[in-house]
């Protein structure tokens, strides 16, 4: 069953023995904490590992300021951008050399195809990821709420844990990537 920020939020705040919210906006400190910490824990973690499920591509438009050194071009990064996992073009996904500085791509090329991490909806987090975010934000929200350092530590890492199973889950679902153009493996035919 999907989960929206709220739901996932709540779960959290019942690890802690706390009571669930009903919306970051209830007035009560758990809804507070959790909507001051839902959004950036999320994204972080969202953000830490190349995702199968929040990764995507698209064709960058080139903005007409252009970089003031080390590149000819400046691209703009779509508005659900969190990290870059690669760029290139001609129809492929990589091999370009760019730099990120202020949310602009700069780079060489003329055209631009990214491969990114994106902000995927709530809803289509997969149950491994919900459950490793479910244990981070538990994770977050226990010194705020319950003032319990030990109990904060043991729970960062359950979160850790949660956190390797599910990179191990995510890494089954896609092909293993083949090591090409190099000079070792060509000699060897």
């Amino acid at each position: 069953m999907p989960l929206n920020d709220v739901a996932l939020a709540s779960r959290a705040l019942i690890r802690i023995g706390c009571k669930p919210i009903s919306s970051f906006a209830d007035g009560t400190a758990e809804s507070e904490i959790a909507g001051a910490l839902y959004a950036p824990s999320r994204d972080a973690l969202l953000s830490a590992y190349g995702w199968s499920f929040a990764t995507g591509q698209v064709a960058l438009t080139r903005l007409t300021e252009v970089p003031m050194a080390d590149y000819q071009y400046a691209y703009g990064l779509p508005n659900d951008f969190l990290r870059a996992l690669s760029a290139g073009n001609g129809g492929r996904g990589r091999g370009l050399d760019y730099r990120i500085s202020r949310n602009v791509l700069h780079t060489d090329a003329e055209e631009v195809l990214l491969t990114y991490i994106f902000l995927p909806d709530e809803s289509e987090f997969p149950p491994f990821f919900a459950t490793t975010l479910i244990a981070r934000l538990a994770a977050e929200f226990t010194i705020p709420l319950t003032e319990s350092t030990s109990r904060a530590e043991v729970l960062y890492k359950l979160s850790e844990d949660e956190f390797r199973k599910a990179k191990q889950i995510d890494a089954q679902q896609d092909a293993p990537s083949r090591i090409e153009n190099f000079p070792l493996v060509d000699v060897r035919g």
